[in-house]
């Protein structure tokens, strides 16, 4: 199968769909790959790189889109939609909930489109190749976050983990999936006071078992949410709902209520966000102020780590990509996860949890 690898044209994103690791194993499967040049530069991988694991290098993204599968990392762009094709194989990062209009192309098309993101297996690990971009992205989260606290970067000052005489910071995480549990990992490391809150009580079984004492954990309801986000240096969003737009769980008046130059980190925003405020932002524009809040919405948060992001993801979507590879079509049929992977096929949007978003489209 000849199979195609574009440069992102995402703001900033420099992670790339395929590494030369990986073209080297679906080489080895007897597959042709044609490879963007620079596609991998942001993340440390040169086109000699991909020319000695077995890649074609092509100058144009039109040669990189022509094939029958095309491996991505991010949505395809409005620049990208003419290249999208009858009976293509989109294998990428959609959330599509959050961008009626890429659902609607894609409809229109004809391109097979399968979301990493919906990609869900039975068992403990549901959503594969969404959690290792979730570890990241939470961990980052904090990292983030810490920074816009900054005075100088609009932040009301606040150093996280305090000093002796000092209050730490609190940082209050919505949501105890992946995101949030990276999340708090690195907030309980760098000394700050965390909560946790969340709807599902065996999760917050667990997270204690995790954390101890160490991270309160909350039921998640507009009582507790309204007490914890007052009190918040740092709001980060962790909500996921499989397939879905985030629910609103802070209100622009609640926000209102935060104090001056605190900060909020919207991971969800991919999906929507679960912040009123909160809107869509880029690497090259990252923050805002609304209400007197530091807000960071950046949809591709692990684009800035694109040399860890890109291997992390690698390694959990290539055993998928080569299964497409070696079956095509078929493979959906031989892999469950796999199928309900697909969001959009033969001009008709599958997927349930997008159908409810829109379900004037079905």
């Amino acid at each position: 199968m000849e199979i195609g690898v574009p440069k992102e044209t995402k703001d900033q994103e420099f992670r790339v769909g395929l590494s030369p690791s990986s073209v080297r194993v679906l080489r080895e499967n007897g597959h042709s790959i044609f490879v963007q040049t620079q596609a991998g530069s942001g993340a440390g991988f040169t086109d000699d790189d991909y020319k000695v694991a077995g890649a074609e290098i092509v100058s144009t993204p039109e040669a990189a889109w022509n094939r029958e599968l095309v491996v991505k990392v991010k949505e395809p762009l409005n620049t990208e939609y003419n290249f999208l094709q009858k009976e293509q194989v989109l294998f990428t990062y959609l959330h599509l909930a959050a961008d009626r209009k890429l659902t609607e192309h894609l409809i229109d098309c004809g391109t097979c489109a399968i979301a990493y993101e919906t990609v869900e297996q039975p068992g403990a690990n549901k959503l594969p190749l969404l959690t290792p971009m979730s570890v990241i992205a939470g961990r980052l989260a904090v990292q983030f976050g810490a920074r816009f606290l900054e005075r100088q970067q609009g932040g009301r000052g606040v150093l996280l983990g305090g000093v002796p005489g000092v209050k730490a910071g609190k940082v209050v995480i919505l949501g105890g999936g992946v995101v949030g549990t990276e999340a708090a990992k690195i907030a309980v490391g760098m000394g700050a006071t965390v909560q946790i809150l969340d709807v599902d009580v065996d999760r917050l079984s667990y997270l204690e078992t995790l954390f101890g004492s160490r991270v309160e954990l909350l039921y998640s309801n507009s009582a507790h949410i309204e007490t914890a986000v007052k009190e918040a240096d740092l709001l980060i969003g962790a909500v996921l709902v499989l397939g879905r737009r985030a629910p609103i769980l802070v209100s622009r008046e609640l926000v209102k209520l935060m104090h001056p130059g605190s900060v909020i980190v919207d991971v969800a925003v991919d999906q929507g966000g679960c912040v009123e405020t909160l809107h869509p932002t880029s690497h090259t524009n990252p923050v805002y102020v609304e209400e007197g809040v530091v807000h960071y919405g950046v949809p591709n948060m692990p684009g800035a780590v694109p040399w860890t992001s890109t291997q992390a993801l690698n390694n959990s979507t290539l055993p998928y990509v080569v299964q497409l590879a070696n079956l095509g079509i078929k493979a959906l049929e031989v892999n469950p996860a796999l199928a309900k992977g697909v969001n959009v096929r033969n001009h008709h949007l599958v997927h349930p949890a997008v159908q409810e978003v829109f379900p004037d489209l079905v």
